[in-house]
């Protein structure tokens, strides 16, 4: 990088890009979570364009334990002119902490860091998060969002309508991350930063309620519903357990009754077939016998007659013991 009175240069392997003080709108430190780099972010406009693609942010990475010793080329008298309070003729430090005073000073540009009301779970300035399948970082600065590196997004809270906190997919409770969805205002669009911690959850929540953003949290909503089907899941399994139970007594009764009943069809049985018992079959063949004896003074004709009429029960077979 080269930096000149009125601007500065970006040379590479495949590009070279000269650009004006001017056409910086933002500019960004950033520290990375890793607590080893340092994001600087301009913001351009109009934006650099390569091809058909445009860049309106310029990422640049430097090492925290990175240091540079330098030199200005600057007369004297500027320095004690128009730089004065602005620059200085010598410069010793990390290199991220040198640029950073030369951009203030030839450009003029406020330096936004991160908001010291926001801290993650981690006590980290960024929380890690992805646009898609684009692994970032996002800053929660005073005024706006920023996203980096790649693809760079940069929110203003003034164009924010809604803020929604969700879980596209997946079981609410088993989950470890969530989304976070900005909705501009306008019907502008908006931005969805997916696959952030669930240990991120409250202080972001926190830090958005404390910019008097408006907040939705949907997994609150579908934690509520989840927690009173459950309940109700419980209600419906005790009613069932009731009802169990009235069967199963029920069902005891049934088989009691059917053990009694065995146990008479048993004796029955026991009765027929034993040779000592005195059933009333007995008493009804010494009838039919004494019957037989009155009849034998009658007619033959008539004790045929009578014979053919009349249909003689048969007698039940008495067991003979041996």
């Amino acid at each position: 990088m080269d930096m000149y009175e009125t601007s500065f240069r970006l040379r590479g392997k495949t590009y070279d890009y000269k650009i004006q003080y001017d056409s910086i709108k933002k500019f960004f430190l950033l520290p990375k979570p890793d607590d080893i780099h340092t994001l600087i972010t301009i913001g351009l406009e109009p934006p650099l364009r390569q091809g058909q693609t445009r860049y309106p942010f310029v990422v640049m990475q430097f090492k925290r334990d990175e240091d540079i010793e330098l030199d200005l080329n600057v007369e004297p008298g500027d320095l004690e002119g128009r730089f004065k309070g602005k620059l200085e003729e010598h410069y010793a430090g990390p290199s991220y902490i040198v640029l950073t005073h030369l951009f203030r000073g030839l450009g003029g540009k406020k330096i936004i860091s991160p908001s010291k009301d926001f801290t993650s779970r981690h006590g980290q300035s960024g929380v890690k998060c992805s646009i898609k399948a684009n692994e970032g970082h996002l800053y929660c600065m005073d005024r706006s969002f920023m996203f980096v590196p790649k693809p760079a997004q940069y929110i203003s809270m003034d164009n924010i309508q809604t803020i929604t906190m969700s879980r596209v997919g997946g079981a609410v409770s088993a989950s470890r991350t969530f989304d976070i969805t900005m909705t501009l205002k306008g019907g502008a669009g908006e931005h969805q930063f997916s696959n952030i911690n669930r240990e991120e959850q409250q202080p972001l929540e926190d830090f958005f309620r404390a910019k008097n953003l408006k907040v939705r949290n949907e997994m609150a909503e579908d934690s509520a519903i989840l927690a009173a089907a459950l309940k109700e899941q419980a209600l419906d399994s005790s009613d069932d357990e009731v009802i169990q139970a009235e069967r199963g007594s029920a069902d005891e009764d049934s088989e009691s009754a059917d053990e009694d009943f065995q146990d008479d069809s048993e004796s029955d049985v026991a009765e027929e077939y034993d040779e000592n018992h005195d059933s009333s079959g007995g008493e009804s063949d010494a009838e039919m016998r004494d019957a037989d004896a009155d009849g034998d003074g009658d007619a033959e004709g008539d004790a045929d007659e009578d014979t053919e009429k009349k249909v003689e029960r048969p007698k039940k077979k008495t067991k003979t013991g041996k």
